[in-house]
């Protein structure tokens, strides 16, 4: 009996993973370009002539430009980013309470300095934040999907691998496929929904980062 609840265990762990668990276990990033779909091979009559469609055949009026799954779309990356916020704000509050005891009775001998009470409080507060980013580059990818809309999904990836580590640049979005120019090119501006991702790992990306026992003092510090 136990054996059979940890087979089925196993099973409903292996169903229940996502392609996202899948992607990471096959070392995938979901990046990866998408080839062209395959055309069922059907033999093809002889007509006598020298042309033939299945060699390759670009309309006039489309040109060679990237319309089917598994062309390369060539993305030209120019993003600038510039955000500043300042928040201010003030409060002060008084008051002051005092009591003049009677010159004559059981109380006469109280001092009128001594039941005198004041209080005050005052805050100020001050924030500015700023932020400034730019990327400029040039990244090919590919047509993964093309919808009854004229619009496109592309996604693709460029992995360098440099002395002092690895980095890469991946990007995905959706495309309007009259927007590509005649060199099969777009501006990231022009596509929406995109993901634009750039990283890398190695020696200068460790050396950038704070060490596990910084982070940990500045985590239980109260200052």
């Amino acid at each position: 009996m136990l054996h059979k609840t940890l087979i089925a265990a196993a099973a409903l762990c292996v169903l229940t993973a996502g392609p996202a668990d899948a992607r990471k276990k096959d070392g995938l990033s979901g990046f990866e370009p998408t080839l062209p779909l395959a055309r069922p091979a059907a033999p093809a009559a002889p007509t006598g002539g020298i042309f033939n469609v299945s060699a390759g055949y670009a309309p006039l009026y489309e040109g060679n430009r990237a319309r089917m799954v598994g062309d390369p779309v060539t993305i030209l990356l120019v993003e600038a980013t510039t955000a500043s916020k300042a928040v201010s704000s003030k409060s002060q509050k008084s008051g002051g309470a005092s009591i003049i005891p009677p010159t004559a009775g059981p109380l006469s001998f109280l001092n009128p300095d001594a039941l005198k009470a004041s209080s005050s409080s005052t805050f100020n507060g001050q924030g500015t934040a700023g932020q400034t980013s730019s990327l400029a580059s040039t990244l090919s990818v590919t047509i993964a999907e093309v919808r009854p809309n004229g619009t496109a999904l592309v996604k693709g990836e460029k992995q360098m691998l440099l002395s002092q580590g690895d980095e890469w640049v991946r990007f995905s979005g959706i495309i309007r496929l009259s927007d590509i120019d005649q060199e099969n090119a777009i501006f990231s501006s022009r596509v929406a929904d995109a993901k634009i991702e750039y990283s890398g790992k190695g020696a200068l990306q460790r050396a950038s980062r704070q060490g596990w026992l910084g982070k940990f003092f500045n985590m239980i510090s109260p200052f």
